[in-house]
């Protein structure tokens, strides 16, 4: 049997978009035409300046998406960027984007990955 192990990876970034409802595809895309592997979507409800807008007190949930994705440093920049473009990012009440640096991400990567770099 094969002993096990960890393949840890660095200098890696995760990007965090949350973006209003039905706009994940097109951010997807573009992230993917960019170079990203993969991402991660989950379904949240945000507030903010929308929920003063209710009528006597009601607030209003606003629906939101959220997309992750895990990319190197090296392809960090392009990629936040083409996100951002997509996602519409540049107009008022879309959403917003942060990149935090990861210090260690731990996944599968198979025998072949590691011989073309060595």
């Amino acid at each position: 049997m094969k002993e096990r192990t960890i393949t840890y990876l660095t200098d890696a970034n995760l990007i965090t978009c949350v973006i209003q409802k039905d706009l994940a595809e097109p951010v997807l895309e573009a992230a993917k035409n960019a170079g990203a592997q993969g991402a991660t979507i989950s379904y949240a409800q945000g507030t903010g300046v929308r929920e003063r807008m209710g009528l006597m007190g009601v607030t209003i949930d606003e629906q939101k998406e959220v997309i992750r994705i895990i990319v190197s440093q090296e392809q960090s920049d392009i990629i936040f960027e083409t996100m951002y473009l997509a996602g519409q990012l540049d107009k008022p009440g879309k959403g917003i984007m942060f990149m935090s640096a990861l210090q260690r991400v731990a996944t599968y990567i198979p025998d072949d990955v590691f011989e073309k770099l060595g």
